[in-house]
């Protein structure tokens, strides 16, 4: 794993723009951070030291990436501990966590240029879904938020993963995040509606288990399991008038975080 390739830093806060990404107000679990050497980083929980926000590298400048952003190609990464090779030049952003009791990665504050809250996504897709490309999966995504913002829990519930920083592709999974008990109430009802999503079971499921697997190389099978029961998975079921169901896979992770 490489180093993330060279990136300019932007001059000031305001100088980076983007549909989806502000100043900073209050970060939580699963938002993202993009520093001032073109990494995003995906924000782990709710409790951080003074000095950093806590998170690992999930897209960085690399020519072997797939994904553009701000003019650049971007690399996606999946796994938490290879945060520690992509940021192996860079120190500053070992951090020790008193909550975990280790240390991790993190960005530090005073490098943050743009905040991707998951709440304001959801708000601004759905005022602006121009912003979208509109492939099946992102009609989809449309569907869900209006159903979201209807049962009034757009405050509890947010979008998160590739849909969050504008790198989503046709392809692209819908990635959710729920926050405390009534966004968990208000997730475990989405998944109930089966003209949007049809949960994973039998077949479905141990695919999803075995493309999980490769994710989890040195540890235990029952780990994964534990891992996936936390969350709230299933297949989008195509809502657009010339839609079919979709192999994408939208995402609820089942955090009570207050």
């Amino acid at each position: 794993m490489s180093a993330p390739g060279t990136s300019t830093p932007p001059s000031s806060r305001h100088s980076t723009a983007s549909p989806l990404g502000r100043a900073l107000p209050a970060v939580r679990d699963r938002d993202y951070l993009l520093d001032r050497s073109g990494v995003v980083f995906k924000v782990i929980g709710d409790v951080h030291p003074d000095s950093h926000w806590l998170g690992y590298v999930k897209y960085y400048p690399d020519e072997r990436g797939d994904r553009t952003l701000f003019g650049k190609t971007y690399r996606q990464n999946t796994v938490v501990s290879k945060a520690f090779g992509i940021l192996a030049d860079r120190p500053d952003c070992y951090v020790y966590s008193s909550a975990i009791g280790c240390v991790i990665t993190g960005v530090p504050r005073e490098d943050v240029v743009l905040h991707y809250s998951c709440r304001r996504a959801m708000a601004t897709l759905r005022e602006s879904p121009d912003l979208l490309d509109g492939s099946a999966v992102s009609r989809d995504l449309l569907a869900i938020i209006d159903w979201i913002v209807d049962q009034g829990a757009d405050d509890v519930i947010g979008v998160t993963g590739s849909f969050l920083v504008g790198v989503a592709g046709a392809r692209s999974d819908i990635d959710l995040v729920c926050y405390g008990p009534r966004g968990y109430e208000a997730a475990q009802a989405l998944f109930t509606q089966r003209s949007l999503i049809q949960p994973y079971e039998g077949e479905t499921l141990t695919r999803l288990y075995l493309r999980r697997a490769k994710y989890m190389v040195g540890s235990s099978f029952d780990m994964l399991l534990r891992q996936e029961a936390r969350k709230l998975q299933g297949l989008t079921t195509g809502t657009g008038p010339t839609s079919t169901a979709n192999r994408c896979a939208p995402t609820a992770t089942g955090r009570s975080t207050t």
